[in-house]
């Protein structure tokens, strides 16, 4: 399995209901999606006020394997959000990494 983590930083012309709206086209992905095998997405709402850096959105995504991940990339639901995102975006960390078996 594979976790996909990525976090949203907005510039100045993203709006709530926009952030809303992005937020609906990422917690679709997982019925539009194959390879998905949980997920979660949400707008930070973090104490560590400290540590927010700006980043208000986060995603997180586990995948069935690396070759499901290399799907979601050009999925057309994926693409949809990536287009949703133009002009709006500061910044985007993105991690991946392979889920050691416990």
């Amino acid at each position: 399995m594979f976790e996909h983590l990525v976090i949203f930083k907005f510039n100045s012309s993203m709006t709530k209901e926009h952030e809303q709206l992005l937020l609906g086209k990422l917690l679709a992905f997982k019925q539009t999606i194959p390879g998905i095998i949980d997920m979660s997405a949400g707008l930070n709402v973090t104490e560590e006020t400290d540590n927010i850096h700006g980043y208000s959105l986060g995603l997180r995504v586990t995948f069935e394997s690396q070759e499901a991940l290399r799907q979601y990339g050009p999925h057309p639901a994926h693409q949809d959000f990536v287009k949703a995102l133009d002009g709006l975006l500061d910044n985007v960390v993105v991690v991946d990494y392979p889920i050691a078996n416990a």
